[in-house]
């Protein structure tokens, strides 16, 4: 980034930075877990991803992309192929697939919904808002949809929106943790790191909040420069690769922090000798 940009120029980049190091982080690499931010949960057959290694993640890949070649209009084959695709950070091709899938099945809420998810993670923010929406009935309002549709709001910058869609969310889905820690990471998007934390400890206290809640726990405290006990919470209930993997893209995200922060310093000490 040009060392001459506008204070507001930088934010806004620090903001679509941090957004695309989140979205990543849940998608792939760093938390190799379904990701609830960008389309809710899925229900999808067979053994759980998250908990998988990156060695099974790759032979899942190959099991079930044969499985869905066989056959690619079966939905089940093709949500679960395009999912374990997005966990390996392969999203062009996951897009690919869902569009062969979202073909045919066009009225399916689950398909749709994992169309979105494709969508958002392949950078068509807008295309993704306009299928979650459809996925969405009034009559049948779905928790999951409504907390789908604030995290691309949220990708497109449109915070106060998202944040109606959360409460929406919780107002059917009460204590929700993933729809609580969604609102957190709507701060963190908007630099409020303090009020950011404040909601993912109480995603974190929820009863059924899992090791993706905590880990978003990590990110905020890691992002305040607390990181020895951001990653006493990334190591807890991981095993010691997934945890390491959590750690290193802390201190990524860290690191990209304190690159933005550096320059801004510069410009305040420029201002100041003008």
């Amino acid at each position: 980034m040009a060392a001459n940009a506008s204070p507001t120029h930088r934010k806004a980049r620090l903001a679509q930075a941090t957004a695309m190091l989140l979205l990543a982080a849940t998608l792939a690499g760093c938390a190799t877990r379904p990701d609830k931010t960008t389309t809710g949960s899925i229900p999808i057959s067979g053994a759980p991803l998250e908990s998988m290694s990156a060695t099974q993640l790759e032979n899942a890949e190959r099991s079930v992309g044969a499985a869905y070649e066989r056959n690619p209009r079966d939905r089940n084959a093709g949500l679960r192929y395009a999912q374990v695709l997005g966990m390996t950070g392969k999203h062009a091709q996951a897009l690919a697939v869902m569009q062969q899938v979202v073909i045919a099945h066009p009225t399916d809420r689950d398909v749709l919904a994992a169309y979105g998810k494709a969508q958002a993670a392949a950078g068509q923010l807008e295309q993704a808002l306009t299928t979650i929406q459809r996925a969405q009935t009034p009559d049948r309002p779905d928790w999951r949809l409504y907390s789908a549709e604030g995290a691309v709001l949220d990708q497109l910058g449109r915070s106060d929106e998202a944040r109606q869609k959360y409460r929406l969310a919780l107002d059917a889905q009460p204590n929700e943790p993933t729809v609580i820690s969604n609102l957190g990471m709507s701060y963190v998007l908007s630099g409020d790191l303090r009020t950011a934390e404040t909601y993912m400890r109480s995603a974190a206290q929820q009863p059924a909040a899992d090791s993706r809640v905590r880990q978003n726990l990590a990110l905020v405290v890691g992002l305040q420069g607390r990181f020895k006990e951001a990653e006493e919470i990334a190591r807890r209930e991981l095993s010691a690769q997934q945890a390491d993997a959590n750690v290193t893209y802390l201190r990524s995200m860290l690191s990209q922090q304190n690159s933005w922060a550096k320059l801004a310093d510069k410009d305040s000490q420029q201002k100041a000798t003008n």
